[in-house]
């Protein structure tokens, strides 16, 4: 599955950088994270919970940054074991692009993909979750370095969508 997105920042893009890059902003802005550890300068180990559909479970996983080109991209692999519940492992495309001084767009491109008891539930609530976790991540992210609290955010794209499927069900 693909997932894309950009979000614009208050910030220098050296700043967005450095947050992107800086396991404690990480931590606090990845959805259900409960532990991330920087192992070396490209490769982190990961602890995040996460409930999808009906299924809850806790993924140990890695994280590796590649294809660095400082501070304008990187490539982000990671993948995930969640027990009985199956594993996750997916693949993005990080992009900064400095508008001004002070403003900088994110851009990101994802592949995903799951595997075990994830993959019985379906392609469109998989793709929902998918959308969901990435847009509260860069939403938390985005709020991170504008000053705001971490709260689960979504691009103003994407929320007046989610707004509308929640007004439905």
């Amino acid at each position: 599955m693909d997932i894309t997105g950009e979000y614009m920042i208050n910030a220098p893009r050296e700043v967005v950088w450095h947050a992107l890059n800086d396991p404690e902003v990480l931590k606090r802005t990845i959805p259900g994270c409960k532990e991330l550890e920087q192992r070396s300068p490209t490769d982190l180990a990961a602890k995040v919970a996460l409930k999808i559909g009906p299924i809850s479970a806790t993924f140990n996983g890695n994280v590796t940054l590649e294809n660095l080109d400082p501070p304008s991209s990187y490539d982000i692999v990671g993948q995930g074991q969640g027990g009985a519940a199956g594993f996750a492992k997916g693949r993005a495309r990080v992009e900064l692009t400095e508008i001004d001084e002070h403003t900088t767009k994110l851009s990101y491109n994802a592949k995903a993909e799951v595997g075990g008891k994830l993959a019985t539930l379906g392609g469109r609530l998989i793709q929902a979750t998918s959308n969901k976790l990435a847009g509260e991540f860069f939403g938390n992210f985005v709020k991170e370095l504008n000053g705001e609290s971490s709260e689960t955010a979504a691009p103003e794209e994407k929320k007046s969508r989610w707004t509308k499927w929640l007004r439905r069900g």
